[in-house]
């Protein structure tokens, strides 16, 4: 296994853990700041408010994307898995 494959590998990884965990992080951050929002303005200042409507929005993402995350993760796997015997040479 030379430097340039240990790269590449590495960069792919990434690839797929940017493209996995993006959209759940967006809409962690959307709707954290939609709740900040309205918080700020109607002078509510409690800790929970936040937490529950972004594991609602949470859930929802992966009943819609779930399946597309295990797809990418599954591709990416095989194809590691597939790469195993040059990994050696």
């Amino acid at each position: 296994m030379d430097t340039a494959m240990v790269v590449e590998l590495g960069r792919e990884s990434l690839l797929v853990a940017v493209m996995i965990a993006s959209p759940m992080l967006a809409i962690a951050l959307a709707v954290g700041l939609l709740v900040g929002i309205v918080q700020a303005a109607t002078s509510i200042n409690e800790m929970t408010l936040s937490f529950i409507p972004k594991i609602a929005a949470l859930v929802i993402v992966l009943m819609i994307l779930g399946s597309w995350q295990i797809s990418v993760l599954v591709d990416f796997t095989r194809r590691l898995f597939e790469r195993i015997p040059t990994f050696f040479m």
